[in-house]
């Protein structure tokens, strides 16, 4: 800034276009320094015990109110908390979360069973998320569910970004949540990465990632672990694109499930690309509701997948009716379409790698397989098509039965 000071300093006129440059100088020079926010100073107590909730929510407020650039900071500790919700608009777009401790959920599930989130930010724009550990404390809801006692609650989800743009959630650790782990529902420009997800393979419905009615969702760098989807895709997901990102155990990488709703946005435009599956229930599924709808699936591509004994590889199910409540003998509505899968090799848990059951009523059209090698018990693995059609390229084990 020594120079620009010792420029307007002359006392010799200015040209238009000097003033002009000073003036662009001037606009993007650094804005002042980021106000800040540490949740102890609203009294927060990084003991693990002491209730940290409304210390959070005044922070969260005034950081909201300031007009300029504002960064929310959490100390090394454990934090604990009951159910926090982040609400905007804010005065400011530029909102940062820096976690260096851990965000403890109450350990008696009954607390924030039927609350539907731990921790929510809503209509905000501009926020990031940067470090730290959720802990859910799942577990005591898990063994309910597991028990089948019946009275268990829902489950809360840990994050979730609601009707809100321009987010980042950079190496956030989430572990045992009481439902899903992260979910991303009505948002634009989202960028998730150096996630790592983890809750014990038998845990139920704690999907690592879901996204839904969202579109330009990156989410890269993440090693996800958890008892169901590692990545589940939502109706009115657009514009995905998910890269090097471990998963195991789960159900796998899935598009779905589709059609539970007569009316329903469709998913399009998904790229997943260098992604493990590491013995994982599914590998890359798309899963759809026998039974009527105006939802779809297309333009998506699978790329440079590598799968290590996982039971099925590549699956478009069009017949899921769990329970066989309310839709047997129906076909799905939902219209698949200009799937491709790309280099993808590895081995199967099972001898049917590659399983294409589609609707009868509007049959999967457009797949494409190019160099695929799945065995089974270092042997070729089996395919099986249903009202399917595509054509096969390159490599392609098992034998294609497009």
């Amino acid at each position: 800034m020594n120079s620009y000071h010792s420029m307007v300093s002359l006392p010799l006129p200015m040209s238009p276009l000097l003033l002009t440059l000073l003036s662009i100088i001037f606009l993007a020079s650094p804005s002042a320094k980021a106000a800040q926010f540490s949740v102890l100073s609203y009294g927060a107590k990084p003991d693990g015990k002491t209730d940290s909730t409304k210390a959070f929510a005044a922070a969260w407020s005034q950081a909201c109110a300031s007009t300029g650039p504002a960064t929310i900071s959490v100390p090394k500790g454990s934090f604990s908390l009951r159910q926090v919700k982040f609400q905007g608009p804010c005065k400011n777009n530029a909102i940062l979360v820096r976690i260096d401790g851990t965000l403890v959920a109450p350990s008696n599930y009954g607390v924030l069973g039927s609350a539907e989130n731990f921790l929510i930010f809503e209509h905000v724009n501009g926020v990031t998320l940067s470090g730290g550990t959720l802990d859910g404390q799942g577990a005591g809801l898990w063994s309910c569910k597991n028990s089948g006692k019946g009275n268990c609650p829902r489950g809360a989800t840990s994050l979730e970004f609601s009707n809100s743009k321009n987010i980042a959630i950079t190496g956030l650790a989430s572990l045992n949540s009481q439902m899903f782990h992260i979910v991303i529902n009505g948002c634009q420009n989202v960028k998730l990465q150096g996630v790592k997800v983890s809750a014990d393979g038998n845990s139920p419905n704690t999907d690592g990632i879901h996204v839904q009615l969202s579109t330009a969702v990156t989410i890269l760098n993440s090693r996800i672990g958890t008892g169901d989807d590692c990545i589940s895709i939502g109706p009115g997901t657009s514009n995905l694109w998910i890269e090097n990102v471990a998963c195991g155990p789960g159900h796998g990488i899935s598009i779905g499930s589709l059609g539970k709703d007569s009316q329903e946005a469709g998913v399009r435009d998904v790229t997943v690309k260098t992604t493990t599956f590491t013995g994982t229930e599914n590998g890359l599924r798309i899963k759809t509701w026998g039974r009527p709808s105006n939802g779809f699936a297309t333009n998506i591509l699978f790329q440079h997948v590598v799968m290590n004994n996982v039971k099925n590889p590549i699956l478009i199910d069009q017949n899921y009716c769990p329970g066989n409540k309310n839709c047997p003998g129906q076909a799905s509505g939902v219209k698949i379409s200009d799937v491709t899968y790309q280099d993808i090799h590895g081995t199967s848990a099972t001898e049917l790698a590659v399983k294409f059951d589609c609707s009868r009523k509007y049959p999967c059209t457009g797949i494409k397989l190019e160099d695929v090698k799945l065995t089974y018990d270092n042997k070729p693995a089996e395919a099986s098509c249903s009202n399917a059609g595509g054509v096969a390229s390159g490599m392609v084990q098992p034998t294609s039965c497009l």
